[in-house]
């Protein structure tokens, strides 16, 4: 029989697995960069330049690169330099989306669980 302790546990794992996205979470918990991150994945073109983003997302252009930075740094947008030109495009490297989807079977296993076991009305053994 499952018990408390191991809800527990496995509800601290969960946790752990957040805070090592935490900087996922941040960058796409704003309506900007969600603006920005579908104007890359809608875009027929493969990356954009800080030009066209402005377009599509009508922002400014600070406020653009300003966004462009925080994707970059939480590993959702890269960028190709050509000369003096910059295009960024959504980021396909399978490792960072993987973790998300590893994250999300986990929250999915850990709900279900807490859920047989009572959670939260548990005593502890």
């Amino acid at each position: 029989m499952k018990t408390y302790r191991e809800c527990v546990e496995m509800r601290t794992a969960l946790a752990e697995e957040f805070r090592e996205l935490k900087p996922l979470f941040a960058a796409l918990g704003d309506e900007n960069r969600q603006q920005i991150f579908l104007a890359l994945l809608e875009s027929e073109e493969v990356g954009l330049r800080v030009g066209q983003l402005t377009e599509r997302t009508h922002l400014s252009r600070p406020a653009v690169s300003h966004h462009l930075r925080i994707l970059r740094d939480a590993e959702l947008v890269r960028l190709h330099r050509e000369g003096t030109r910059n295009y960024y495009y959504a980021n396909v490297d399978t490792t960072r989306w993987a973790a998300l989807r590893t994250m999300a079977e986990h929250i999915d296993t850990v709900v279900r669980y807490a859920a047989s076991v009572g959670y939260p009305h548990l005593r502890e053994e």
